[in-house]
């Protein structure tokens, strides 16, 4: 991309102008947090109606700021326009639409079934919002991972505080306009800064914590909610790993693959970190993704003139080299690219091959443009590697054998899978998005946003109060009685 240099002098100096936490800014977030006391209370009798309402505007103000959404896209990342289009406002205005159109169904009381020791009694549930909401969002992509949750958060009736990365400033500055154009921060606040802020936040009694980002700080972030028994949703990430069996369609897989790894240089929750190739296949799958990454990118540093994004900063990058440079004294060997500007930013797509288990790119999670290639003879070989690793946010599966495929799934465990697709399964707003354990704890999109951001009340109303036959004292009839239900529910 023109002009990367100063694009990343411009955003170092935006990072710093965010800053740490000062005394002034934490009085501001103190009394807007107890500012969003009283308006969670009053929110929770607010109609349907008047929540479709506010993210139909909130819709309606993201759309008037998608050029200056492409314009800080650029200035952070290097991002082209379609690429910003497609992650950051497709998915979210996606997640508004279907809010609007499903919300009276998906909050409308559900009945229960009349148990055998409720004779006399009608149930149901319904969702109520769960008061102050924090989100936590991620530098990678800020308009999907910030607004996204913030959709179901005020669809339930919530109050929320946002926090925005420091390492995406102009990312950070339109997400300010936004939201601030869209609410009263007594209902939605938006919070820039560093750690420092994010931990002052987290010291709160927020009734809801939304994080996206790393295992690592996910841990932190449970830990900070633990002491006020506060409620979590972590949207974390890890080693997503590919299967390429025998019968896969090696020119779609290849390509397929070559996006999805690729759309934001790999700085992707969802990304593939390392695919594991049959041998049988291995060298006619290789030439196929290199075919489609010359097309596409260009080898080295011909990519830097493609619409490839550049790593989000000089420390991420000199991480992403680091694994690089790792892996290859380990005695890897680089099938593709391997070219590195630390000065831009940049680090071309990368194929690595005869990666030793040891090697740092093998342990860590990527999250930039290397991809490992490990070549496998049988299908419980691999299956035995990644169960032996943390459970990952998504598994990939290119098959054409379904018992294959079936296999896998079952003797797997993974936040999300696709067979024969790449990160399909986060754009898919019929199902939910999120982890397992070291990749996730709870889940969002379309209804099960619902779930994350509101909690669901059992009711229980007595119209004949059966239960009096069981009141004290104890007589052997209560007792006879007691048998017959023992016998019969």
């Amino acid at each position: 991309m023109e002009n990367a240099r100063s694009t990343n002098t411009q955003t170092n100096q935006h990072t710093s102008e965010l800053g740490c936490l000062t005394p002034e800014l934490n009085s501001r977030i103190q009394q807007i947090f107890s500012g969003q006391a009283k308006t969670a209370i009053a929110l929770r009798k607010s109609s349907t109606e008047e929540r479709i309402a506010k993210l139909k505007r909130l819709r309606s103000v993201i759309m008037d700021h998608q050029q200056a959404i492409i314009d800080a896209a650029q200035k952070d990342f290097g991002r082209s326009p379609a690429e910003v289009e497609f992650t950051e406002l497709m998915p979210v205005i996606m997640e508004i639409s279907d809010h609007c159109k499903h919300l009276k169904k998906w909050l409308k009381p559900r009945r229960a079934k009349m148990s055998a020791m409720m004779f006399g009694s009608s149930s149901y549930t319904q969702y109520e919002a769960r008061g102050r909401c924090l989100i936590i969002a991620p530098w990678n992509y800020p308009v999907t991972l910030c607004l996204g949750p913030l959709v179901p958060a005020i669809a339930c009736g919530n109050t929320v505080i946002i926090k925005t990365s420091e390492m995406a400033p102009n990312f950070s500055k339109v997400l300010v306009s936004i939201v601030n154009s869209c609410f009263d921060e007594n209902e939605v606040a938006i919070i820039e800064g560093d750690a420092s802020v994010a931990s002052a936040l987290l010291d709160l009694p927020f009734d809801h914590m939304f994080f996206t980002g790393a295992p690592n700080i996910g841990k932190i972030v449970m830990s900070a909610a633990a002491k006020h028994l506060s409620s979590v949703t972590l949207e974390l990430g890890g080693k997503s790993p590919i299967i390429i069996d025998e019968t896969a369609d090696l020119e779609l897989a290849a390509r397929t693959i070559a996006w999805g790894k690729y759309i934001n240089n790999g700085q992707t929750c969802i990304a593939p970190d390392h695919i594991y190739v049959h041998q049988s296949v291995m060298q006619d799958f290789t030439h196929a993704i290199t075919n489609a990454m010359n097309e596409w990118y260009g080898e080295g540093m011909a990519a830097k003139t493609s619409q490839l994004a550049r790593i989000i900063n000089r420390r991420h990058t000199e991480r992403v080299n680091g694994l690089l440079q790792d892996a290859k004294e380990h005695g890897a060997k680089v099938v593709y690219g391997g070219a590195v500007d630390l000065d831009t930013n940049f680090i071309s797509p990368t194929l690595l091959s005869d990666i030793p288990d040891h090697a740092r790119v093998m342990q860590e999670e990527i999250f930039g443009p290397l991809l490992p290639l490990i070549s496998y003879n049988a299908l419980n070989e691999v299956i035995n590697k990644i169960n032996s690793q943390p459970k990952p946010l998504a598994l990939y599966i290119w098959s054409r054998n379904k018992n294959n495929a079936d296999r896998i799934i079952a003797e797997t465990t993974a936040g999300g899978t696709c067979v024969n697709h790449i990160a399909a399964h986060f754009l898919d707003q019929n199902l939910p998005f999120g982890g397992v354990n070291n990749s996730g704890i709870g889940s969002y999109h379309g209804e099960w946003g619902i779930r994350a951001f509101a909690h669901e009340r059992a009711i229980v109303r007595s119209h004949y109060m059966t239960a009096k036959m069981f009141f004290p004292p104890y007589t052997p009839r209560i007792r006879k009685i007691l048998g017959l239900v023992l016998k019969y529910i």
